[in-house]
């Protein structure tokens, strides 16, 4: 029995012996996406809230997650960074066509400690690098022609040697309150599985929904 099957398996027929740890249950599926998904099986839908208390959501991409919850990057003065600074509450929802799977995570929003952004920072391709200080993430920008002078620019400020961690780019950790996995299944009787906790530092509980 593969993977994918054991997982289907679990949530259908709700014998939970690995799948009452949801981030176990995660990493499967997001094992078998990625050799499933052609393009991108980290990403996800990110939705936040701006200051007029209207959702705002964009793709980004999934670097990293544990128990302590799912990380992406970004620049802080981007619409997304200074919406989840104001209000650090967030939802995620990742969609694998190909396996017909679906999982949703709203949660607690807190900014990764220094050492983990300038871990993953320096771990990117020197373009991306540049591109972070080049980049106002968000804001008018009058031509193509003035970003790619902007990336000129610092490209030959930091031709040499490493290039530091801007001080407006970051991470943000989404703590998880909620993690919900949705499997496809005939008719439209999907499986709904849903892990809550009313606090990151709580056991979770685990709830089967109606389709």
């Amino acid at each position: 029995m593969t993977t994918n099957d054991l997982s289907a398996k679990e949530l259908t027929n709700g014998d939970f012996t690995e799948a009452s740890k949801p981030f176990l249950l995660f990493e499967e599926w997001l094992e078998d996406a990625k050799g499933k998904e052609i393009n991108d099986p980290n990403a996800l839908a990110l939705s936040t809230v701006d200051p007029d208390g209207m959702p705002n959501v964009r793709m980004v991409l999934l670097k990293g997650f544990d128990e302590r919850g799912f990380v992406f990057y970004t620049n802080f003065e981007s619409a997304k960074g200074r919406e989840l600074l104001a209000t650090p509450k967030a939802a995620m929802c990742f969609h694998w066509k190909s396996l017909r799977r679906q999982v949703r995570i709203r949660g607690i929003i807190t900014v990764v400690e220094n050492d983990e952004a300038d871990e993953y920072y320096q771990s990117r391709p020197r373009g991306s690098r540049i591109g972070a200080w080049a980049s106002k993430q968000s804001r008018s920008l009058e031509s193509r022609f003035a970003l790619e002078k902007e990336v000129a620019r610092y490209t030959a400020k930091f031709a040499i040697g490493e290039i530091p961690r801007p001080e407006h780019w970051s991470g943000f950790r989404l703590e998880p309150l909620q993690i919900e996995f949705w499997h496809d299944r005939p008719f439209r009787l999907h499986d709904r599985i849903v892990f809550s906790r009313a606090n990151v530092t709580d056991d979770w509980s685990k709830d089967r929904l109606y389709p």
